[in-house]
């Protein structure tokens, strides 16, 4: 007989030599016979049958083990999506605690990870104590005057209601946007009035017909809310670009069903692509259609950049129509708070660095920049990281996970089965005891104010007048161990009106060749 068939034999020998000694141990043994013999029968699982009782350790191991490398196998630049260095730095904002470094960089600055801005000899003190962006002014009726890090889309739903009332409450208290996410505006935004970017998807939750299409009333009657102050249309998103959803019925609470304007446990589909437009005049012509039924709000667009020639059809829609977004916000296939399909989030959408240079480039060549704002949002932490988006084109930054570790979150990637120890991604009420809203608030409007702070810094440091002031020349990249050089030397950044005058000169030709603004199809060359 194989040794295995013979563990439930020793474990019952135990059993009875436990009794004898000592009557007490059943109350351990007992249990653990009873869970070897169920192992050895069940069918379900090799390892189990082949090795009762025992094989479990496995299942532990594989639940440990987010837990064991964040806090025994990782060093401090270790770990993914963010390092343990950049989870402390955040923590340490958010709760006013001392975040300064030690002994120098733990970056190897001869190495391909080190990255810099450039300092100047006449650092700038004389700076504003913070800055502050106008979206909307010049073609929206109520214009809107932004901070420089907001906090980016995240619905309810996929957070707790106590997550969502902490970093509205903390937006309220920092005076700072708060992105709904697609799932539409809850009672736990409104709860605490917050400013809120509106975030519309293909599922039209919150302006939703009954037959899954757009509804211009209700649309309108959520975007006269005082408390929306922009409304923000996704396209797509860096974690999934390309996909829809399906939010199972068992999942549409009340609450839910209640924001998002769909019937209670009722399974509900968002297409991967919107019903209202399929070109890019179609989409402008409806960005302003909702600016009018918003009573002059700014409407902005939402995507992670696929194939470029499709930001070069906008753009020249935008050229046609003189109709222009107030806003376009660039998701990096680097971002993502939710679950995602692997295939997707390893290999599918554009990084934030070269979506953000392309949609630059667009905007930038067509002579349109000054028109459209534009927001970096994917895994910025940090003033360092905001002061490099800058460089590279953005007006303003958004962040996602960095809030939610201001929560208390500790990156245990349970956010996809609703068990998340820390009550920021769970709809169950005992995990969300522990995330005390009062608490939690202010660590949100602390971490986007320190963040802030360390921009302004940085700032000086660079001896420039704002954070709008920083080129792509004053940030410099590693090519090898002996060489670096300027960004605007690696990377293409035309000149203003270029693509118009002379778009064969630049690299980008072939995707402003291929665009059309009647079209999002690549089309024929010639």
């Amino acid at each position: 007989m194989p040794w295995r068939h013979a563990i439930p034999l020793i474990l019952l020998a135990l059993c009875a030599l436990g009794a004898w000694l000592w009557w007490p141990s059943l109350f351990l043994l007992g249990p653990a016979l009873a869970l070897a013999i169920w192992d050895f029968f069940q069918s379900d699982h090799t390892l189990r049958r082949n090795y009762p009782l025992v094989a479990r350790i496995r299942w532990i191991m594989e639940d440990l083990r987010p837990f064991a490398q964040a806090y025994i196998v990782e060093d401090d630049l270790d770990g993914r999506p963010f390092s343990h260095q950049e989870r402390a730095l955040i923590y340490a904002r958010a709760k006013g605690d001392l975040d300064a470094h030690p002994m120098g960089t733990e970056l190897d600055v001869y190495s391909d990870e080190y990255e810099w801005l450039s300092h100047s000899i006449v650092p700038k003190a004389d700076v504003p104590d913070t800055w502050r962006l106008d979206i909307g002014r010049g073609t929206c009726a109520q214009p809107y005057s932004s901070a420089l890090l907001n906090i980016s889309a995240m619905s309810f739903g996929s957070l707790s209601a106590r997550a969502i009332e902490a970093l509205n409450l903390g937006a309220k208290q920092g005076n700072f946007l708060h992105n709904t996410g697609e799932g539409s505006i809850s009672r736990y935004h409104r709860k605490h009035g917050g400013d809120l970017t509106w975030e519309i998807g293909s599922g039209y939750f919150g302006c939703r017909a009954d037959d899954g299409s757009f509804d211009p009333a209700k649309f309108a009657d959520n975007a006269a809310d005082p408390q929306v102050k922009m409304i923000e249309v996704k396209l797509s998103q860096g974690a999934k670009p390309g996909h829809g959803g399906v939010l199972p019925g068992d999942k549409v609470t009340e609450e839910i069903a209640e924001a998002r304007g769909v019937p209670v446990g009722q399974t509900v589909n968002s297409p991967a692509a919107h019903s209202t437009f399929s070109t890019p005049i179609e989409l402008l012509e409806w960005l302003a259609r909702l600016r009018e039924l918003s009573g002059g709000k700014p409407v902005g667009i939402k995507l992670c950049v696929g194939k470029p020639h499709e930001v070069m059809a906008l753009a020249k829609a935008m050229r046609k129509t003189g109709l222009t977004p107030d806003f376009i916000t660039v998701d990096g296939a680097e971002g993502g708070t939710g679950a995602a399909p692997l295939e997707l989030s390893n290999s599918v959408g554009m990084p934030l660095r070269e979506g953000l240079i392309w949609v630059r480039n667009a905007l930038v060549g067509t002579g349109q920049r000054d028109a459209v704002k534009i927001a970096a949002s994917g895994k910025i932490h940090s003033g360092a990281q905001m002061a490099k988006m800058f460089a590279l084109g953005a007006d303003w930054c958004n962040a996602a996970r960095p809030f939610m570790f201001s929560l208390g979150c500790v990156q245990s990637m349970q956010c996809h089965t609703g068990n998340c120890p820390t009550g920021v991604a769970t709809q169950e009420s005992w995990r969300q005891q522990g995330l005390v809203i009062e608490d939690k608030a202010p660590r949100v409007a602390r971490f986007q104010r320190q963040t802030l702070h360390s921009l302004r810094e940085i700032v000086v440091a660079m001896g420039l007048p704002d954070p709008w002031s920083i080129t792509p020349a004053d940030m410099r990249e590693r090519l090898n161990g002996a060489k670096s050089s300027a960004i605007d030397r690696i990377y293409t950044f035309v000149e203003p009106g270029q693509l118009l005058d002379d778009a064969d000169s630049t690299p980008l030709a072939f995707a402003w060749n291929a665009a059309s603004a009647e079209s999002f199809d690549c089309q024929p060359a010639g």
